[in-house]
């Protein structure tokens, strides 16, 4: 039986007095989108560094297709991984064309130069300097790099920052084609409807561990049959108790200024949590409802929404 992409067992990080990645047990296997997500602090990206290489684990073991980094097999780990980082520095004077040629050379395999442009589409564009480039065009010119060795194992870290919804479209498409080719993907992510999209599975990080995993449905079925009725009101309730008093309301938030209302699914729990807004004297503005989301899991799991800092 051969070797998972990734395999990780007991994995820390201290920096100082913090304790960054408290302990992670992790495998990945082959041919999926495993997505990693956490608020801002959590440990993820500290983590996907240590996976990569960049950075020295504090304790605990790591195994990429069964080997380890700093036994020998540095070179060849390299050459099976591809790295996309957040925000990536190329030469600003080179065409789209040269910045991936220069990338291919660095691997003993790797795929023929027209075919990493056409990928990522920028075979219209092969000849412009890299700083002529829009925002995602610069994205789509970082993937291409991380695909030019032809990896086994691609990391992306937060790949559509700042993107519109064409240019993450596109990179969607590009990293589906890898999956589906076979390639397993490591994402980090803060938009939920990507990894949604995108992962066959998620591991949540809070704290420097992971506090929950599974395919974005079973996450989302771990909140039971709940939907979510969300308000706001002309003037601020000056405390929640009248809401949380209401027939069939399990739970009460506060989210940038809107009430959210937890109650199961059901027409007759609406029915019954809009009687009772009308009994307390509650007028609601723009009033809505929906099922639950990777977001609800996200902030029923942590206390907070994905991008926020984690003290």
């Amino acid at each position: 039986m051969s070797e998972p992409p990734i395999f990780c067992q007991g994995l820390t990080k201290k920096y100082d007095k913090k304790l960054a990645v408290a302990g992670i047990d992790l495998e990945v296997p082959p041919g999926i989108c495993f997505g990693l997500l956490g608020p801002n602090g959590a440990g993820k990206t500290t983590t996907v560094e240590m996976l990569e290489g960049l950075n020295h684990p504090t304790s605990g073991t790591i195994r990429l297709f069964g080997k380890s980094w700093g036994a020998g097999y540095d070179q060849e780990l390299r050459e099976r991984i591809g790295v996309q980082l957040q925000q990536t520095e190329l030469a600003d004077k080179l065409t789209v064309e040269e910045v991936i040629r220069l990338f291919r050379s660095f691997y003993d395999r790797g795929r023929p130069v027209d075919d990493l442009l056409r990928a990522v589409a920028l075979e219209e564009e092969r000849n412009q300097r890299f700083h002529t480039l829009s925002g995602g065009q610069k994205q789509r010119v970082a993937l291409a790099t991380a695909l030019a060795g032809a990896p086994d194992l691609l990391f992306l870290d937060e790949p559509t920052t700042g993107l519109d919804p064409r240019a993450r479209q596109l990179l969607w498409e590009v990293v589906e084609r890898f999956r589906d080719d076979g390639g397993t993907v490591v994402i980090t992510t803060h938009y939920m409807e990507e990894a949604a999209a995108l992962c066959d599975d998620i591991a949540i990080m809070d704290g420097g561990k992971i506090i929950a995993r599974g395919s974005p449905r079973a996450l989302i079925d771990s909140l039971g049959r709940v939907q979510f009725v969300e308000f706001e009101t002309e003037v601020p309730l000056p405390d929640l108790d009248r809401l949380r008093r209401l027939s069939a309301v399990t739970h009460v938030d506060l989210l940038r200024g809107r009430y959210r209302l937890t109650t199961d699914r059901s027409l007759e729990a609406l029915s019954t949590v809009i009687s009772g807004l009308a009994g307390e004297k509650i007028e609601p503005r723009g009033l809505t409802t929906k099922i639950a989301t990777l977001d609800d899991v996200f902030l029923a799991l942590t206390g907070k929404e994905l991008g926020e800092e984690d003290s």
